[in-house]
Parts: structure tokens; C-alpha cells; sequence
């Protein structure tokens, strides 16, 4: 027998076996990314999840009588310093502003979640926020006063937020949750993301912080 026909079957069966085991990998992968808002769901009143096409979920449920909608978005462009995984909280609850007010921490002008750079309008930072927070809107002239975004600047203390966004159309806080492996990265250029699922205590001050938001500006329409 030759002995070439030994180490081929031995090369077939390295290549079944690494092939099975990149089958199992991307099962598991794709079953922490689908389930990454499971540990969350606690905090809400019900709720549906439906997997988007980057394997990670969109997720929807009422919480003290509102509707939020959670969002998480993986950033692997390559003129980041380490890919990003970016979870967006939204409360889709009408508001009486006329005009958006959109904060955003450290614009790159690259951000895949937000239409901050289509806004028009430039504004000052005021002295209560942080001076890397830059601040855009379609009309200064109707955006809520400043004692407003003063009574909530702590938000940004916290340098994983990003971004707050108030609108028409409700509120919105943007988190960086979770940064790629630097050392895997930067090797094997491997970006995964999402294996441990969101922890509530990380997410439930942001729904905290909305629900707040929101009730300070409802309480400018009525004071009473």
C-alpha cells in the first residue's frame, strides 16, 4: 500500500474534523448573538424579539406603561480603533417638542446608528456637559430649554454613552456596549461580539433615565 494513501486519510480526517468544529462555532455564535437581550426581558411586561439580519436581535416591550425598543448593532468598520457593539434604547412615545435635539459624544461623522451629521444646525456646548459632547438640530429656535438638558447631564458622566436624542417622535439613549477582543482582534483580525447576553443592571437606569426624560417634558407642556 502506498504510503501516501495514510496521510491522505489522515488529511481528510483533519479537514471533517476542523470543519465540524467551525459548523459548531458558528451554531454557538449565532445562538449568543440571538439571544442577547434574553438576561433583559425581566424588566419588562411582555415582549418580542426577532432576530435582524447581523444575527443580533430587535427587541420590543412595555415597561411602567410605555413602549421601548431595543436595538443592537455591531460596528466593524475598519477605521475604528476596535469594532464596537452598540445598543440603541428607544422610547417610541410622541412627544409635544418641535424640534430634535440630538447629543452625541465624540462625532466621528462614521457612526452607523444615528442621523446626527444630517442635522443642520450646530449648537454650543453648554458648560454643565462635557465639551466632547457636540450638539445638532433642524431648528435652534424650537429645541427645549437648556434647564431641561441640565437637569440630565449626568447621563453623560457614564463614557459608554454616546448618544441622547430627543424628538418629535420620542427619546433615545446609545450605549457602547461591548468593544471586540483587542488582542484577538489585533491578531486574527476576529471581531465577535455578544457572546455574554446584556445585563439588566446595565440596562435598566437607561430605561430609568427615559421614562424621566420624557415626564420633565411632558411637565413643560403642562406644569400642572
Amino acid at each position: 500500500m502506498s504510503p501516501l494513501i495514510p496521510l491522505g486519510l489522515a488529511l481528510a480526517a483533519l479537514g471533517l474534523w476542523l470543519a465540524l468544529r467551525l459548523i459548531r462555532e458558528s451554531r454557538t455564535r449565532a445562538q449568543s448573538r440571538a439571544s442577547y437581550f434574553d438576561a433583559v426581558k425581566l424588566l419588562f411586561e411582555g415582549g418580542e424579539t426577532r432576530v435582524q439580519p447581523t444575527g443580533f436581535p430587535r427587541m420590543t416591550g412595555r415597561r411602567g406603561g410605555l413602549a421601548f425598543d431595543l436595538q443592537a448593532i455591531p460596528d466593524t468598520l475598519t477605521f475604528r480603533k476596535l469594532p464596537a457593539l452598540w445598543v440603541l434604547v428607544t422610547l417610541p412615545e410622541p412627544l409635544p417638542l418641535e424640534a430634535t435635539l440630538d447629543l452625541l459624544a465624540r462625532p466621528s461623522g462614521n457612526e452607523p446608528f444615528t442621523k446626527f451629521a444630517t442635522l443642520p444646525q450646530s449648537l454650543p456646548t453648554p458648560a454643565n456637559l462635557p465639551k466632547e459632547i457636540a450638539i445638532r438640530t433642524e431648528d435652534a429656535t424650537r429645541i427645549p430649554p437648556p434647564d431641561l438638558i441640565a437637569a440630565h447631564a449626568e447621563l453623560f458622566q457614564d463614557p459608554r454613552v454616546k448618544e441622547l436624542v430627543l424628538s418629535p417622535k420620542g427619546l433615545r439613549i446609545v450605549i457602547l456596549a461591548e468593544e471586540a477582543d483587542r488582542g484577538r482582534y489585533l491578531i486574527f483580525r476576529e471581531a465577535e461580539m455578544g457572546g455574554t447576553p446584556l445585563p439588566p443592571s446595565r440596562l435598566e437606569p437607561l430605561l430609568d433615565s427615559l421614562a424621566t426624560i420624557r415626564k420633565d417634558v411632558l411637565a413643560l407642556k403642562d406644569p400642572a
